[in-house]
C-alpha cells in the first residue's frame, strides 16, 4: 500500500511537470508572438537588415561610388556613430569633424555624408527618423523594375528641418523585408526622381547592406565599396 501511494505521489509529480514546462513554452510562444505583433512595419523592414546589431558598431568606413554612363565618382567615410566623429575623404582633401560641433565646412560636408549613409543604411533610418516621417504599407503592388509584386512602403519626410524635407521614398520588398526596389521622389512629386534596384548584399557583423543599385537602363550605377564595420 504505501508503495502504490508513493508511486501516485511520484506520478502525480511528474504529470505536474510536464504540465508546468507545457505552460512556460506556451507563455514564451505567446510573449515572442506579442513581441512580433508589437513590431511596426518601419521596424519589421530595418530588423530584417540586421538593426538589432547596430548598437554593437564602434566604427564603419566605406567608400560611396557613382557610375553614369563613363564618368565615374567617389569619396570614403569613416564613421564612429557612438561618438559621432566623421572622418571624409574625397579626390582633393581629408576632413574630420564631429556632427556636435560643425563649423561652415563642415556643415557643407556633412550634407554628403547624410547622402551617402543613407544610401548604405537607409532602413535603419526608418527607425532613426520615424518622428520625422509619415509612411503608407501597401501588401502587394507591381515594382517599377522587376514589375514583380511586392510590398511597397512609401513614407514622406516632414516639410522642416534635416536635409531632405519633404522628401518621399517608396521602398519595395517581399516576404523577408529586404529591400529590391526603391523610388526618390523629391518634394513628394507624383513621378519618380530616381529608381534603382537594391541588390548585392554584403553581411558585416550581423548587419544586411545592400551594396549595389542600378537603373533600368543600365547607364546609371551606385555602389558601396571598401565597406568595414568595427563591433565592440
Amino acid at each position: 500500500m504505501w508503495k502504490s501511494i508513493k508511486m501516485k505521489k511520484i506520478v502525480s509529480l511528474l504529470v505536474l511537470g510536464v504540465l508546468i514546462l507545457s505552460s512556460c513554452k506556451t507563455e514564451k510562444k505567446s510573449e515572442a508572438s506579442a513581441i512580433e505583433k508589437e513590431l511596426t512595419i518601419l521596424e519589421k523592414v530595418a530588423f530584417a537588415h540586421g538593426y538589432e546589431n547596430w548598437k554593437d558598431v564602434n566604427e564603419i568606413r566605406f567608400t560611396f561610388n557613382v557610375d553614369r554612363d563613363t564618368t565615374h565618382f567617389e569619396r570614403s567615410w569613416t564613421w564612429k556613430p557612438k561618438s559621432n566623429d566623421i572622418v571624409a575623404i574625397g579626390a582633393q582633401d581629408t576632413l574630420s569633424y564631429n556632427r556636435g560641433n560643425m563649423d561652415s565646412v563642415a556643415l557643407k560636408t556633412n550634407g554628403g555624408f547624410i547622402n551617402d549613409r543613407y544610401w548604405l543604411l537607409a532602413p535603419f533610418n526608418l527607425v532613426w527618423d520615424k518622428n520625422n516621417i509619415s509612411y503608407e504599407h501597401t501588401t502587394e503592388v507591381q515594382a517599377p523594375i522587376s514589375k514583380q509584386a511586392m510590398q511597397k512602403l512609401t513614407i514622406v519626410y516632414g516639410s522642416e528641418g534635416g536635409y531632405t524635407p519633404g522628401d518621399a521614398y517608396d521602398f519595395y520588398f517581399g516576404d523577408d523585408y529586404l529591400l529590391k526596389e526603391w523610388v526618390f521622389r523629391k518634394g513628394n512629386q507624383a513621378e519618380a526622381s530616381l529608381t534603382t534596384t537594391w541588390e548585392g548584399y554584403i553581411d558585416q557583423k550581423g548587419l544586411k547592406l545592400g551594396a549595389m543599385h542600378k537603373n533600368a537602363e543600365g547607364n546609371f550605377k551606385l555602389y558601396l565599396s571598401n565597406i568595414e564595420v568595427q563591433t565592440k
